[in-house]
């Protein structure tokens, strides 16, 4: 835990400080230069993070990859989601082995202090979304988060990256999955939204989807849990699976066609997710 803390510490404050110099250098080589530092801090961080945690022997790590993962490559990444150490698990997983990873942030975010500018500086994609509200006022912007996220992952489509994405949109309790009425056991129903913002804004850039499947057999933990050591086992599928083409590029908010095409790929992809959590924790298939 100690480890972990003064490397977030020391690590973050230089990202800050590379970010300043980020923030007036001229497009070009030099900033190419500045993103390959700021890239190799945030996998310095989580490698930092990893080793720690491998002091933890009782800790047992069940990892099924996939050949095939290159760090060069760019990758849409579904992952479901039920705690804070789904971000360290998919990490301790992917990390140096696929790109880093980026996500999609409330554009508000940027003025968090000095995490803001270091996760601009770490070309996160920070997208202006819009209320109900604003939408029913003013109903020329219904559409306009398409575009905000086509621009805003406009410089990633052309280096090495993991889309990050949690399709259920929040994290699974039985509670949430009762008031949904979710087809499944072990996950929520997942949304279609994030995921074809992304689809849109990179078209033809992405070379296929890593589906993360993520299953805590002793219970869902914390992140205190995890960092104190008191995790024992975490059960990590990776597959590599192909994007269909027909959904890339596509305007799910004005195509009905891609919209349904959409919700039915997720649906299946989250079949596939449910079955293998059953397996891992040795439930009985159903007749």
């Amino acid at each position: 835990m100690v480890v972990v803390t003064i490397s977030s510490i020391v690590l973050t404050t230089i990202i800050f400080v590379l970010s300043l110099f980020k923030l007036v250098a001229p497009r070009g080589r030099v900033r190419n230069v500045i993103n390959h530092w700021l890239s190799s801090l945030g996998e310095l961080w989580v490698s930092v993070n990893k080793c720690a945690v491998w002091f933890y022997r009782d800790l047992k790590w069940d990892v099924h990859l996939p050949e095939g993962i290159s760090h060069k490559g760019r990758y849409l990444v579904f992952c479901n989601h039920q705690s804070g150490v789904d971000i360290l698990a998919l990490q301790h997983v992917l990390n140096r082995r696929a790109p880093f990873g980026r996500y999609l942030l409330k554009h508000q975010l940027i003025w968090v202090p000095v995490l803001g500018i270091a996760w601009w500086a770490l070309d996160m994609a920070f997208l202006r979304r819009y209320s109900r509200q604003e939408l029913l006022k003013n109903p020329s912007l219904r559409g306009k988060d398409l575009e905000n996220a086509a621009a805003a992952c406009e410089k990633l489509k052309h280096i090495p990256v993991s889309m990050m994405t949690f399709p259920e949109g929040t994290r699974f309790t039985t509670q949430k999955r009762d008031a949904q009425k979710s087809p499944y056991t072990h996950l929520l129903r997942p949304r279609y939204g994030g995921v074809g913002q992304v689809l849109y804004s990179f078209d033809e850039a992405l070379d296929c989807l890593l589906d993360v499947t993520i299953v805590y057999p002793d219970g869902t933990p914390s992140v205190w849990q995890y960092l104190s050591g008191q995790v024992k086992n975490i059960s990590v599928h990776v597959k590599l699976m192909p994007i269909r083409d027909s959904l890339r590029g596509r305007n799910f908010r004005d195509d009905g066609a891609a919209k349904n095409e959409l919700k039915s790929w997720l649906g299946e992809v989250w079949e596939e997710k449910e079955q293998i959590i059953s397996q891992t924790l040795g439930e009985p298939r159903e007749q």
